[in-house]
């Protein structure tokens, strides 16, 4: 047994016989599953600053580039629910062991990438280990803990972390290459990977049969919600790329809306539901998962801006554009204090309301501020970080808590998600409005002063819808939050309904009763 770790609680969580308490004891398992959560993130956007440099060495054309990120997202984003799924069946410990081995050793691989084609292969190939880590990352630091306040803290670290990893990827890839070839950014992945492995598998307690769930997998479920979230997050990028009058997109929106359809429709029907769509009665995951889309679509759709604005606008080197992002990672680990002090005085719902609240200010702030220098930018970044750390770790957290006991990692799928989804949209509007307010082909170069003064009214239009779109589906998730400071475990009895508070006050069920699900 490592140091600080308690058995104490045994009796009141038997699904976490080894638990520990402070973080300073959990600092193994804590560590890797921070680093699997990292490397799954930086993977993200690690890969962007070196295309130009792949397109030369791989001969690749500017499709071929397009793919070698989409290939990721796409199969990252459209199984997250099946591996959240599979995971509360044979084990969450192992199926993440499972995707950080797969992950690791794809990284190996690219040393014997000969074309676009084969690194579009792997990059899918990634996604696919990335979504049987990401979902279940978050889950397994429930069961580190029995104190709630730790796990607020726990997750606290983990989404600081990992969002460091997204915001960085650019700088340290950028910084890589001038000394390394691209195919470094993808091997340096399998150590790291590793070193996850060991420290879970020496610190994270092993599955217990009764955490799990013994329906079977919804094969059915997983194929139709593989090409839900794959159409939509496809046709939004397609809608950037090819026009959303283009017979591609509007062939990928008909075919995610039918899939969707048939997803809702067989959830209902069948006994053993890979996603128990009552849950979403329920304030708190219903809540929880829109206002996560909310902070999403501003993260990406700033990210994907700001990129656009301070290498081509400002004709910033990547590095420089990299830095200029700190401000993200500084509030994002000075704001925890902030965040968890707002949970705690105001409760879940009003601390929600606030975040929301202050990404709708930061960009009209942005709105504002992209024609009036970096400061001003930088401003509004920080009062945007505020309301993301806010938002996004009392939201997680409330999320995972309030599912059933044996539905956790599905929780976090959930949670993943609807953030894939915000970033498909925020990346899309972005790219639309851009599209149509500046041009379709941004040049390189020295911009013209016309060309920047356009792309500055681009922007301005562009955070000024954000405001709005975001101020509403964040706040709206919010309001139907509950008011309680701490979302209340209660594991759910063999044929009993878990009920919590709604947004008025009532009781609602949490699940619907099911006789084939054990807590």
């Amino acid at each position: 047994m490592l140091p600080g770790m308690s058995t104490t609680s045994l009796a009141a969580a038997p699904a976490s016989p080894r638990t520990y308490t402070s973080l300073r004891a959990a600092w193994i398992p804590l560590a890797a599953l921070c680093l699997a959560f990292f490397v799954e993130m930086v993977d993200n956007t690690l890969l962007s600053i070196a295309l130009p440099t792949i397109g030369r060495d791989l001969h690749s054309g500017t499709t071929d580039l397009q793919w070698v990120t989409g290939a990721y997202s796409l199969t990252f984003g459209g199984l997250l629910l099946t591996a959240g799924s599979t995971a509360d069946r044979w084990g969450r410990r192992r199926v993440l062991q499972i995707g950080l081995g797969v992950f690791g050793t794809l990284s190996l691989l690219v040393v014997v990438v000969h074309s676009a084609g084969e690194l579009i292969a792997l990059r899918a190939g990634l996604g696919i280990a990335a979504a049987m880590m990401a979902p279940i990352t978050n889950s397994l630091v429930f069961r580190l803990f029995d104190d709630k306040a730790l796990r607020m803290r726990a997750m606290t670290v983990m989404i600081t972390v990992g969002l460091s990893g997204f915001v960085l990827g650019p700088l340290l890839g950028g910084t890589a290459l001038a000394h390394v070839s691209w195919e470094w950014l993808l091997v340096v992945n399998a150590p790291i990977a590793m070193i996850a492995f060991v420290g879970i598998r020496l610190g994270v307690a092993a599955d217990h049969p009764d955490d799990l769930t013994t329906d079977r997998l919804d094969l059915p479920g997983a194929v139709l919600s593989v090409l839900t979230i794959g159409l939509a997050c496809y046709s939004l990028t397609s809608g950037v790329e090819h026009g959303w009058a283009g017979v591609g997109t509007l062939a990928a929106i008909a075919g995610a809306l039918a899939a969707a359809v048939l997803f809702v429709r067989h959830e209902r029907r069948t006994p053993a539901p890979m996603l128990d769509l009552a849950l979403f009665k329920n304030g708190t995951v219903r809540g929880a998962a829109i206002a996560q889309a909310g902070t999403s679509i501003a993260m990406a759709a700033v990210m994907f801006g700001l990129i656009l604005h301070f290498q081509y606008a400002y004709g910033w080197s990547p590095v420089k554009a990299g830095l200029a992002n700190l401000p993200l990672i500084v509030t994002m680990l000075l704001a925890a204090p902030l965040s968890e002090g707002l949970a705690k005085r105001f409760g879940h719902r009003v601390a929600c309301m606030i975040g929301a609240a202050l990404l709708a200010i930061a960009l009209g702030g942005m709105s504002w501020g992209v024609s009036h220098g970096y400061l001003a930018i930088a401003i509004s970044m920080v009062v945007m970080t505020v309301g993301l750390r806010t938002i996004m770790t009392i939201c997680a957290v409330a999320l995972v808590d309030a599912m059933p006991a044996n539905r956790t990692s599905m929780g976090t799928a959930l949670n993943d998600a609807a953030q894939e989804v915000g970033t498909s949209v925020g990346t899309a509007i972005v790219g639309t409005l851009i599209a149509v307010l500046v041009t379709t082909a941004l040049p390189t170069g020295t911009w013209s002063p016309d060309l920047v003064q356009s792309f500055f009214h681009g922007e301005r239009v562009t955070y000024g819808i954000l405001a709005i779109v975001v101020g509403v589906v964040a706040g709206y998730g919010a309001w139907t939050l509950t008011d309680s400071r701490s979302v209340e475990e209660h594991p759910q009895e063999e044929g009993s309904s878990q009920e919590a508070p709604a947004a008025d006050g009532t009781a609602e069920p949490l699940v619907a009763p099911r006789p084939a699900v054990h807590a």
